[in-house]
């Protein structure tokens, strides 16, 4: 279990590493927009500084603002990095928890910092059908709220081309159309809108 300490560095370095991918910068070109050494990104990409002065100023190289909503709960991004180590360790029990984790923080907030858990981009899980299914979610509770969706959620790259589905254990059974949200389907993602209900 993270302290708070290490749960703030391992949010400020994935924010600022999908704020640097999202203007495809190399670390390099970063640290020469920035002022700060190459090293000292890849340090804090790497989750060894949560300096706010040095956030602040690697967000604005990257072309972005940090802002403060009033939540604790982990936004998209964040949740899309926990699912990418639990997939990495063949755990996809937990990799499900966290992606239910995300729909509850997604349902527990309303309008503008419901919006805000879900703007940043997450990096690749490394399983397309888990980034589709990320994109999906956000998508879904996003739009229940007539929230504007953030770009990434429609990128191709966040689609399946064939229709999979979502299977945790082998023996799920398939859903019929009408019990996958819209917004799953569409990205090629059949999975159960009952799976997302709370308990």
């Amino acid at each position: 279990m993270r302290n708070k300490e290490e749960t703030i560095v391992a949010a400020s370095s994935t924010l600022v590493r999908a704020a640097r991918r999202s203007k495809h910068l190399t670390q390099a070109r970063l640290a020469e927009l920035t002022g700060i050494d190459q090293a000292s990104v890849s340090h804090h990409e790497r989750g060894r500084d949560a300096a706010y002065s040095t956030v602040d100023r690697l967000l604005a190289g990257a072309g972005h603002r940090l802002y403060a909503a009033p939540t604790r709960r982990d936004d998209a991004a964040s949740s899309a990095e926990a699912i990418r180590e639990y997939l990495r360790a063949r755990d996809t029990d937990r990799a499900l928890r966290a992606l239910l984790q995300l729909n509850d923080n997604l349902i527990a907030e309303h309008g503008l910092v419901r919006g805000i858990l879900g703007l940043t981009e997450p990096e690749p899980t490394g399983d397309h059908m888990w980034d589709a299914a990320i994109a999906a979610l956000v998508a879904w509770r996003l739009n229940q709220e007539n929230i504007p969706l953030p770009g990434w959620v429609n990128n191709p790259d966040r689609a399946l081309t064939e229709p999979v589905v979502f299977r945790v254990d082998p023996a799920d059974p398939a859903p019929e159309r009408d019990d996958v949200p819209n917004e799953f389907a569409e990205r090629g993602v059949l999975a159960w809108a009952d799976t997302f209900a709370s308990v």
